[in-house]
């Protein structure tokens, strides 16, 4: 999308507008106060309701020569343990489907991740963000293979899951001649693809398998962990493996005994042990057979970024406002908090006896988001609320640490990706609740039209000494969705009968 930053900002002022005066659909208590634009500086008394960056649970493909923004690197080197005769068995059967996916720019190596061959027509399955630099900037970068011997060329791509964080890649023979293959290297890969396991088949908890991949660019290897399920509270399935997954490992099988593909590494738990996680082997499966005939893609993947973008939020906010909301137990007003069944919720608070301002918080939020580049991760939800009790501090006092830490929240500024959050801010009396505060703001994306990054921002003014602060954020929203989003929050705080 190319637009004048002016009117891309006058569009959003007028869209902050309209999503208050839509979502809120209720008589304002007292006189419209616009948000100020610059960024408040931050109390002393609290730190914001905003959740720490929510990443997938770690991006384990950085460049080979450093680490990226917001990447993790595995927590533990290989284990040391000598190989089973199992692995050594299905390292030596799948060795010869096993590559490396290097990005190049200006002929040397940006990034490097794992993948594998999976048909006799040369198609390779590895991750979006193995390859995400190509697929955004192709006229930059340009993607190659590496085998384990040591022999390459190049490769194209076909298409990808941004969602499932996949991309179906297409081996080119050196000379860019399918036929062209003077050292049979594309024919021994071609020559017996590996195969994915029947989804009739399922395993059990505490199955052995075995994750493959080049990891830290050192030399391929194979690492025997354990199937432990699905991840509890995901949104989109995504398998818990006891193994080590590395930085180079992305994009590479996860085998089973027969070995047959059960899943795709990753990603990894940053400050856990062997906590990695797998994509299902049956998405992979699904892109093979949409894309197996697509042509390689030409220009830059954002039309189909945003097209994928659309179709997966739209999904996860009908489904978050089916949900009715859990409430927080507190003798005067009932507060939004989401069920659990895709989020994970914490509470923390001050200890009883505790002198001065007594608050209870509870922090809610997804713990995957979608990978889209280094610098932008979306598609995720928090909410945060605090309740206070001033009681042993008066009136004065409580309302000056209350306004502060209203004001303490960050909303960021413009970067690569989003503009400057534009912001209102209304008086709402609820039908059935306290009278809010509320400011709703939008950062629109700057390459994906017509989504955004939603904050509202909640509190009551209706007691002397009491008060609650509310935070709700979703990441790579529609404005439609953003205004039935924002009413539904909002619509949540209530009085306690």
């Amino acid at each position: 999308m190319s637009r004048n930053p002016l009117t891309l900002g006058r569009a959003l002022a007028r869209a902050a507008t309209l999503l208050v005066a839509v979502a809120l659909g209720l008589p304002a208590a007292a006189q419209t106060r616009p948000a100020p634009e610059a960024q408040p500086a931050p109390s002393p008394q609290r730190p914001p309701l905003s959740a720490p960056p929510v990443v997938a649970p770690s991006v384990v493909t950085p460049p080979a020569s450093a680490p990226q923004p917001g990447t993790a690197a595995a927590s533990q080197a290989m284990a040391s343990a000598p190989v089973s005769a199992s692995a050594r068995r299905l390292y030596d059967r799948s060795r010869a489907q096993l590559l490396q996916v290097r990005t190049l720019f200006n002929g040397s190596q940006a990034s490097v991740g794992s993948g594998f061959v999976v048909s006799a027509q040369g198609h390779v399955i590895t991750n979006y963000h193995v390859i995400s630099q190509h697929a955004l900037e192709p006229e930059r970068y340009r993607l190659q293979y590496q085998t384990p011997e040591g022999d390459g060329g190049d490769i194209v791509l076909l298409d990808f899951d941004a969602r499932r964080d996949l991309a179906l890649l297409r081996i080119v023979a050196k000379g860019g001649d399918a036929k062209a293959d003077p050292k049979g290297v594309v024919a021994r890969m071609t020559a017996t693809p590996l195969a994915f396991r029947k989804t009739d088949q399922p395993l059990a908890k505490g199955e052995r398998i075995y994750s493959m991949g080049n990891p830290h660019d050192v030399a391929f290897a194979v690492v025997e962990g354990t199937y432990n399920g699905l991840v509890e509270r995901s949104f989109d399935p995504l398998i818990y493996y006891s193994g080590s997954i590395n930085p180079g490992m992305s994009g590479g099988p996860v085998l089973d005994e027969d070995g047959e593909i059960v899943g795709i590494n990753v990603s990894t738990m940053i400050f856990a042990q062997q906590m990695s996680f797998l994509v299902p082997a049956q998405h992979a499966a699904a892109l093979l057979a949409r894309s197996r005939d697509a042509a390689p893609m030409k220009g830059a993947a954002w039309p189909k970024l945003r097209e994928q973008l659309m179709a997966y939020q739209e999904e996860l906010s009908r489904n978050f406002l089916a949900q009715p909301w859990r409430t927080l137990t507190h003798p005067r007003y009932r507060f939004p908090i989401p069920q659990e069944q895709y989020m994970r919720c914490w509470g923390s608070g001050t200890s009883a006896d505790a002198q001065g301002l007594q608050m209870q918080r509870t922090q809610c939020r997804m713990e995957h988001a979608l990978f889209i580049s280094e610098s932008l991760q979306t598609g995720y939800f928090g909410v945060t609320e605090e309740v206070y009790d001033g009681s042993k501090l008066g009136a004065v006092r409580f309302s000056t640490i209350y306004s502060a830490s209203f004001r303490n929240e960050r909303l960021g500024g413009p970067d690569r990706d989003r503009t400057a959050p534009y912001c209102r801010e209304d008086f709402v009396q609820q039908k059935d609740g306290p009278p809010l505060r509320a400011v709703a703001c939008l950062r629109a994306y700057r390459k994906l039209d017509g989504l955004f990054d939603l904050t509202v921002l909640v509190t009551n003014v209706d007691a002397a000494t009491e008060g609650a602060l509310g935070r709700f954020d979703a990441r790579g929203v529609s404005f439609a969705n953003a205004t039935q989003l924002t009413r539904h929050y909002l619509q949540g705080f209530a009085w306690t009968r």
